[in-house]
């Protein structure tokens, strides 16, 4: 019977899009704040950090003004890490809004460590902006 019901619960969550190792309810610990003109980006995970293979992450956004949480429409997050002689190596998040106003839930692959430049874009009703930051991965 407790099979049964953890393949239900686990069928509604594969249809409901739901990543599996989501971060939820979790504390999470800051790898970068940033702050723009009037935005505060935070960039959070459980461990607070970045790693080679598979991490998800938590995008918050807040007005710099206020600290209350800002919806900001579409986002996009993409990493570059420069190499010598090379094509940087370029990785981007998939992200989806969360259910917290101006909070994002992502995941983003990394095949090996360094340090990624971070570039976190934005497009909504609370303006157009983008930042940038670097993000060492372990």
């Amino acid at each position: 019977m407790k099979r049964v019901i953890m393949g239900v619960v686990l069928g509604v969550v594969l249809l409901a899009g739901v990543p599996l190792g989501t971060v939820w309810g979790a504390d999470l610990k800051a790898i970068q704040t940033q702050k723009t003109k009037d935005m505060v980006v935070t960039l959070l995970s459980e461990s607070g950090q970045w790693t080679s293979g598979k991490n998800t992450f938590v995008l918050e956004f807040t007005s710099a003004a206020t600290k209350q949480p800002v919806d900001v429409g579409k986002v996009t997050l993409s990493t570059s890490m420069a190499m010598p002689g090379m094509a940087p190596m370029l990785a981007g998040a998939t992200l989806s809004p969360d259910k917290t106003p101006g909070r994002y839930l992502g995941t983003v692959t990394f095949a090996d460590s360094g340090t990624r430049q971070v570039t976190v874009a934005w497009d909504g009703s609370a303006g157009k902006g983008s930042t940038q930051f670097s993000v060492p991965v372990r």
